[in-house]
Order: structure tokens, then sequence, then C-alpha cells
């Protein structure tokens, strides 16, 4: 009897598994954050508050809301993790 060996598929590549692509995607999220920058800088805000109308605060403040939010998610998996076979 002889084995029977099946050959894989080549599977055809996805848009960002070519190197080319996510490069081409990165410099494009950058340069569209560096426009979107630029433009917050000639836009006269109206905030409620005085730090509201600096300039880039929201830009900073998603930032910095984003990095706290990633570190409470730390805590939160300390506090709820429970052990590998808890519900068997």
């Amino acid at each position: 009897m002889g084995v029977i060996v099946k050959k894989k598929k080549k599977r055809e590549l996805a848009f960002f598994d070519i190197p080319k692509n996510r490069n081409m995607v990165v410099i494009l999220l950058y340069a569209v954050l560096s426009i979107l920058l630029i433009i917050d800088l000639f836009i006269h805000r109206h905030g409620d508050f005085h730090w509201e109308e600096s300039p880039e605060f929201f830009a900073v403040y998603g930032f910095v809301a984003c990095v706290v939010l990633v570190f409470v998610a730390k805590v939160l998996r300390i506090i709820v993790e429970r052990e590998e076979d808890y519900y068997d």
C-alpha cells in the first residue's frame, strides 16, 4: 500500500501579507494624521473650558484615554481572571 501525500494548496496572499502594501497603509495613515493635526491648528474652538481651546487638546486627550483604558483592562484582567479549569 502506498502512502497518500496531500499537497498543500498555495493560498493566495492577502492584501496585508505583502510588506509593500503594509508599508503603504502605514505611510498613508501617518500622512492623514499629519494633515489632520496641521488642520487642527487653524480651527477655532469654542470650548466650555479654557483647556479645550488649546491646540491638539482632543488628540492628546484621546491618546491618554486609550492608554488609560489599556492599563485599566490589565488590572481588570488580574481581578476577574480564573484558573484554566475553573468551569470543568
